[in-house]
């Protein structure tokens, strides 16, 4: 257990508010060097610090097997969310307290990729292929991160059979829950353009409030779908309403909305985005989207089969295979290769004083050994 408590502690100092550049990259490529890995460090996006385009590190590291054999991929980010205030301990100082370690990253997802690497160390060099794809842009835009190390994985020819991404899934102990999809997400801001004018004159002037209110209105009725075998029903939901008029006494001349939609496999970005700009236009308003990620399915099989057995052989759990909660980067891995996420207990994540179980670091770590050699076996 220590040397894996040391890993996340080692992680955990490094302070990385997204977009997270530097020493949490040091750190790590002074734990894969002496492992064999050949490590990749590259930073894309050329913007001023504090815009989506700010600068962002990534790491690629591999240690090939032999020739012909299996490639596994562990995927996470070194990253986190602001710490906000509060906490009783310093948030970028690890301290354990107890039979817990506490830190920003704790759960996410230092300490998974702690496990990743302490993982590697046991499983052997000829048992074939392992990678690390680890991003500082998960918790951010997420424009020049993973996706920035699959283009690179692309033009190296580089192409894993399967990837496990180390996302805090489990949710009332570890081990419960591995989520084998996640819905798609499409943020669209609404807009309707009216003419300003006095509120004793409104026929000199054009009411843009009560035809967002009716666009709103049909937005909120519509039910997306019923849900699928393994997808909840899709969700769409009202975010934000502005209009922003000082005056009590005028019509104003713009009324703003924006919509959020988490939605299954029955759907696109693309046919959504669609749907909701048709309503938009029949109202008198537009539509502007930005697709955060579509939906991915890993259906239960061989890889969920690895997991399963890994999980009950340390824990005696059986994990329960889920789509349910937000994005992870496994919407960008979906395009490389059949991808799964498994992690640590999720109940502390981007909390003040997240914490997590030092014991579960290490059968977490003995888990990942069990999947990565079995999935190279295979």
């Amino acid at each position: 257990m220590t040397q894996v408590i040391d890993l996340a502690k080692r992680l955990m100092a490094a302070p990385s508010i997204t977009p997270a550049t530097g020493s949490v990259f040091d750190a790590m490529e002074a734990m894969l060097a002496p492992l064999g890995f050949e490590v990749t460090r590259f930073m894309r996006g050329d913007g001023e610090e504090g815009t989506p385009e700010a600068p962002v590190e990534n790491l690629f590291a591999i240690r090939r097997g032999p020739e012909g054999s299996k490639h596994f991929a562990f995927a996470g980010h070194l990253d986190v969310v602001p710490p906000g205030g509060g906490w009783a301990s310093e948030p970028f100082e690890p301290e354990e307290r107890g039979d817990l370690l506490y830190g920003r990253g704790a759960v996410d997802m230092k300490g998974a990729i702690a496990c990743m690497v302490d993982a590697v160390a046991q499983v052997p060099a000829d048992a074939g292929t392992i990678s690390f794809i680890i991003t500082g842009d998960e918790e951010g835009p997420a424009l020049h991160g993973t996706r920035a190390i699959i283009d690179y994985m692309a033009a190296e020819g580089i192409t894993p059979d399967l990837c496990l991404v180390g996302e805090p899934t489990s949710v009332n102990r570890l081990g419960d829950m591995m989520k084998i999809g996640r819905r798609g997400s499409v943020n669209i801001w609404l807009e309707v353009e009216g003419t300003q004018g006095h509120v004793a004159y409104p026929h000199l002037a054009d009411n843009p409030i009560p035809k967002l209110v009716a666009m709103l209105a049909e937005l909120d009725a519509l039910v997306l779908d019923e849900g699928t075998d393994w997808f909840q029903p899709s969700n769409l939901e009202i975010t934000d309403l502005e209009v922003g008029n000082p005056a009590h006494n005028v019509i104003p001349e713009r009324a703003t909305a924006r919509i959020s939609i988490r939605f299954n496999d029955c759907h696109s970005g693309a046919s959504l985005t669609e749907q909701i700009a048709a309503i938009a236009r029949k109202h008198g308003g537009t539509a502007l989207p930005i697709v955060s990620g579509e939906p991915f399915l890993t259906p239960p099989g061989q890889f969920s089969d690895i997991i399963h057995a890994a999980v009950k052989a340390e824990t005696g759990v059986e994990p329960e295979p889920s789509t349910t909660g937000g994005t992870s980067d496994a919407r960008f891995l979906r395009a490389v290769c059949p991808v799964i996420e498994f992690g640590l207990c999720n109940a502390t994540m981007h909390k003040r004083d997240e914490a997590v179980a030092m014991a579960d670091l290490s059968t977490l770590s003995r888990i990942y050994t069990r999947i990565a050699r079995d999935a190279l076996a295979r």
